[in-house]
């Protein structure tokens, strides 16, 4: 019997010490005594592989600690005299990890570069968004000066194909030197991603963890009632299986959708023999729904609701429920908090903000979190939530985007969502992201996920959401207007395009193309196994000769066909109410009276009355040939195709006016003599000597075959080379489209093309057009603030909203002039085959003319522009106007910017905060 062990004395604790220092180096030593929890295996092999020398590429779910892997590449840049960017894909991402950094390693160490702040830039650590690290690159930026780690956070966001592009342009254009963390969601083809990481940036140690560090449980709330989503099937192997009693209440619900309200469960009535009355189940109401979490342990929560509008109702909802989370000490704690945080907004302000309502709702410890909130306001709510004062958070997928805000319980209210063109089913990887926030490491021992039962909802659809674990990324590269003349005055034109051919989205490419390419090998090495061959003569060539005929023939009788449609076509135009006609076609030829003609989709399409009483609309096919009213009659004015009578009476007066008349058979199309060079082949193929081969139609059946596989191969080979280079093309093209416009002189970047070169925009043309042709040479600071403002809005969904309330003054002139300018250069694009450049939006130009000239926040927030929106609309315009501001000086309109810029910065734009 063993006795157990006691305390570890120093000599084995210094021996442990070493061989752990020899196993993970002192780095790695140093660095996890930082921390006050045990490393997990990937994180550790994510640190050695750093340590090593090595880049690091590491998948693993949201929640599960992957930063930890990017806070060592912060603590080696230190440790060796280096520098570290830290790049996010959102400026809020930045904020919070700046804040992060700076507790740790004290804000002497640490800086910050968002389009909104600049904080100690030149520190060795910079936290900055993903778009300043890539115009850095382009600028040649002295702060890059002693780079050696660069940490990409949420890598996965090269798949978005609006900003993708960014991560790849990081990537390709990184010095050697620089050693890449790249930090990615859970994604299936992480190890292609890995592949193309190391061919452009050297050895690159791919590490995938499909394991969350806190387990998650699915479940659905029905009514009141919490059920597991899955149970353990019987047959020994363990496999999740959908659980037996939602699948019998998702039956009993579409019983009794389908019988309707009323049927048979009338008050007073007996239900059903043999059976009870199908139950009815109520879906909770919101307030409901988080006292049922409440009950049974699982908040903090957060109750993902895929609107806006819908986040702000649920607290509104919780309040006048009398919905209260938190004890009275708490509420004191929120609302010193919360009034601390507002405390520099005017109190006319907070009053259009609706700070009354967001202030209640957080001191019962409910919130909502959208990008239509004021952004110290969304703040305001992270920090409370994660300090445990907040419990209940009604939120929009945007949370689930990289904001460190984990929960216990994550709820999800539908299980489809607005894209902005359609209502469409959530995806397996949207369901992963939303859950991932569920479960909070070092505190919760297990997370819940929680779907809301609604009528209709299948429970399969649920588990297939939670089980699948597919998400392949996809790049979404293309070379802009911008990315073009910044890398032709880089690099060089040539060396620019060998560039862009590394980019994942031609590696993807390629690697699509290598399985075409075997296809197209095996096809031709089949087509010449079957070459057909005759002693009697070139089976090949009377193999061509057979197919030239048979497609002429073929080409003959469609002629005859277009033909024939065509003569049917004006046949059935001239047709009037009240003729009687013959039906040749269909499954019931015979006599019919037209009753009205009408045109659908550019056909002729006869509505008549048959002989056997039916309304039909016909069509071509209901004939053989051109139609020849045989008689007329007069129909009715009062006739009605509802009425049995009357239809009744008009087959009979039908029959009256052709009785004892011999219509016969209708007469036969004749026959359209042969064409001449068909008569030749047809001789040719005769006098051919395989003709009287007696395997001729052997050897034809072979060369058919080969014919048809000759063809395939030849698609396939189009397929690729429609796919091989095909970024480099496009860049060609837009280069092509550069130098036509003056931006670019063959492989030298013109003045215009270095002013284009520092803008980056989406518009980044049409805002260069605007500059060079004076546009706004003449506007006043507000004047240019809402032109500007039609290349940085662009509205959240389309809609069928009035038309934009435009500025006063000049602005009405020069933005109509920009939509000219955008036009021309969309038919330039065309020309170009190009697509990139979205017309211009002036949802926005009166708002922010109204702003720059002073007017108050309540005269400009509607029910479509939110505080979020607004506060977002005006820093992205102040971006861009930063933006011109550079590129256009010496020019006054660069001043003109400027003041704009001062103009604009002002009130709740001025509020954000950097932690």
């Amino acid at each position: 019997m063993s006795t157990p062990a006691g305390p570890a004395s120093p000599a084995e604790r210094y021996a442990a010490a070493t061989r752990r220092i020899a196993q993970d180096g002192p780095a790695l030593t140093a660095f996890q005594q930082l921390y006050d929890f045990t490393f997990d295996d990937f994180q550790l092999r994510s640190c050695r592989a750093l340590d090593a020398g090595h880049g690091v590429l590491l998948a693993a779910p949201t929640g599960s600690g992957k930063t930890v892997v990017g806070e060592f590449a912060v603590h080696l840049a230190l440790a060796e005299g280096r520098k570290c960017f830290y790049t996010t894909p959102i400026k809020a991402l930045s904020n919070q990890k700046y804040s992060d950094l700076v507790r740790r390693y004290s804000a002497a160490k640490v800086g910050l570069l968002t389009g909104d702040n600049s904080v100690n830039g030149e520190a060795p650590v910079v936290v900055m968004t993903t778009e300043v690290l890539r115009n850095m690159l382009y600028a040649g930026s002295p702060t890059l000066a002693g780079l050696g780690y660069v940490v990409l956070d949420e890598v996965h966001y090269l798949a978005d194909r609006f900003r993708g592009a960014v991560w790849e342009e990081v990537i390709i254009h990184l010095p050697e030197s620089v050693r890449l963390v790249a930090l990615s969601a859970t994604v299936s083809n992480a190890e292609e991603f890995g592949d193309w990481l190391s061919q452009v940036r050297g050895g690159t140690t791919v590490i995938v963890d499909d394991q969350r560090p806190v387990p998650l449980w699915q479940h659905m709330l029905v009514g009141s009632r919490l059920y597991d989503l899955f149970t353990r099937s019987g047959n020994g192997a363990g496999r999740p299986v959908v659980n037996p009693e939602l699948i019998r209440i998702a039956q009993r619900d579409d019983w009794a959708q389908r019988r309707g309200p009323g049927r048979g469960q009338g008050r007073g009535r007996r239900p059903a023999r043999g059976g009870r009355r199908p139950h009815q189940f109520r879906v909770s109401s919101r307030p409901q729904m988080i006292e049922r979490l409440d009950t049974a342990g699982l908040l903090p929560a957060i109750t993902f609701i895929f609107s806006r509008a819908g986040c702000d109702a649920a607290v509104l909802q919780c309040l006048a429920a009398g919905l209260r989370l938190t004890t009275p000490e708490e509420a004191a704690q929120i609302t010193e908090l919360a009034e601390r945080r507002v405390a520099d907004i005017p109190a006319e302000d907070l009053g259009v903000l609706g700070y009354a309502d967001w202030l209640a709702g957080l001191r019962r410890g409910i919130a909502a979190h959208h990008a239509g909130l004021l952004p110290t306001f969304k703040e305001v709510v992270e920090e409370l939530f994660a300090a445990g004062l907040v419990r209940a958070v009604f939120a929009t997928e945007t949370l689930a985007l990289g904001i460190n805000m984990p929960a216990r319980t994550v709820l999800i209210e539908r299980l489809d969502k607005w894209n902005g063109e359609q209502h469409a089913a959530l995806t397996p990887g949207e369901y992963t992201q939303l859950t991932g926030r569920a479960g909070r490491r070092g505190i919760d021992v297990e997370g819940h996920a929680v779907v809301l039962w609604l009528p209709g909802t299948d429970p399969g659809a649920v588990a297939g959401l939670a089980g699948t674990r597919t998400y392949p990324l996809s790049s979404s590269f293309r070379p802009s207007y911008n990315m073009a003349v910044n890398l032709v005055g880089w690099a060089g034109r040539d060396r620019a395009a060998a560039l862009l051919e590394s980019s994942f989205a031609q590696f993807q490419a390629d690697r699509a193309v290598v399985g075409a390419a075997r296809r197209a090998r095996k096809l031709r090495a089949e087509i010449a196994s079957l070459s057909p061959q005759c002693e009697l003569g070139d089976a090949a060539g009377y193999a061509a000769l057979r197919r030239e005929l048979t497609e002429l023939e073929a080409g003959q009788s469609k002629t005859r066909s277009q033909a024939r449609r065509k003569e049917l076509d004006r046949s059935l135009e001239q047709l009037k109410r009240g003729d009687i006609i013959r039906v040749t076609g269909g499954r019931r030829p015979g006599m019919a009276v037209v009753l009205e003609v009408s045109l659908a989709g550019a056909r002729p399409q006869p509505v008549v009355l048959t002989h056997n009483h039916q309304v039909k609309r016909l069509s071509v096919t209901d004939f053989a040939g051109p139609v020849s009213p045989v008689d007329r009659i007069q129909v009715p004015g009062a006739f009605s195709t509802r009425s049995a009578k009357l239809k009744k009476d008009l087959a009979a007066t039908m029959r009256n006016k052709l009785a004892g008349r011999d219509l016969g058979r209708p007469p036969r199309a004749a026959r359209a003599p042969d064409n001449a060079d068909i008569t030749r082949l047809r001789r040719e193929l005769r006098e051919h000597p395989c003709h009287r081969c007696p395997d001729r139609e052997q050897h034809a059946r072979a060369a058919g075959r080969q014919w048809r596989l000759e063809r395939d191969a030849e698609e396939l080979e189009q397929r690729i080379a429609g796919r091989s280079h095909v970024i480099a093309r496009t860049f060609d093209r837009v280069c092509a489209l550069l130098d036509e416009l003056g931006y670019l002189d063959g492989g030298k970047v013109t003045a215009q093309g270095r002013r284009l070169a520092g803008l980056y925009t989406e518009l980044d043309l049409l805002t260069a057009e605007s500059l060079r042709r004076g546009l706004w040479d003449e506007l006043d600071p507000a004047e240019l603030a809402a032109c500007v403002s039609a290349l940085t809005f662009e509205k959240r969904k389309a809609d069928d909203a009035p038309p934009a309330r435009l500025p006063p003054g000049r602005c009405r002139g020069v933005l109509a002039e920009m939509e000219r300018v955008w036009q021309e250069l969309d038919e330039a694009e065309k020309q170009h085959k190009l697509s990139f450049l979205r017309e211009p939006d002036l949802r926005f130009g009166w708002a922010a003319h109204a702003w720059a000239s002073g007017q108050r926040l309540e005269r400009l927030l509607s029910p479509d522009l939110t505080p979020g929106d607004f506060v977002r609309a005006v820093k992205q315009l102040i971006d861009l106007l930063d933006q011109i501001a550079a590129a256009a000086s010496p020019a006054p309109v660069a001043a003109t910017a400027r003041d704009a810029i001062d103009a604009l910065r002002r009130g709740v734009v001025a509020y954000s905060s950097v932690g």
